[in-house]
């Protein structure tokens, strides 16, 4: 997970990833609009508005699909809000 600004340039990013496990597969797509969208293998951007959608979700997150890398996913929805121009990436492998 990296923040990035308009020109690509990365302003933070974070120590792991995401543990990615069979359980996001069974995500209700209505109750995680954001999370849904992650695949492990392709790249997923968020803008500021879609940050604090994302930030409701990480909060209701089941157990199954959480760990150390929705915390840190949490510190960069801050870093996107506190600048302009600034997006949340998932990088696929």
């Amino acid at each position: 997970m990296q923040v990035r600004g308009d020109s690509g340039d990365v302003i933070a990013r974070a120590e792991g990833g995401v543990e990615w496990t069979s359980a996001f597969g069974d995500l209700n797509p209505g109750l995680f609009p954001m999370l849904w969208g992650l695949i492990p293998y392709g790249d997923a951007v968020f803008n500021h508005r879609q940050v604090s959608l994302l930030l409701a979700e990480l909060d209701r997150l089941p157990a199954a699909c959480g760990g150390d890398w929705a915390g840190q996913a949490r510190e960069l929805c801050q870093v996107v809000g506190q600048g302009s121009h600034r997006y949340l990436w998932f990088v696929g492998d």
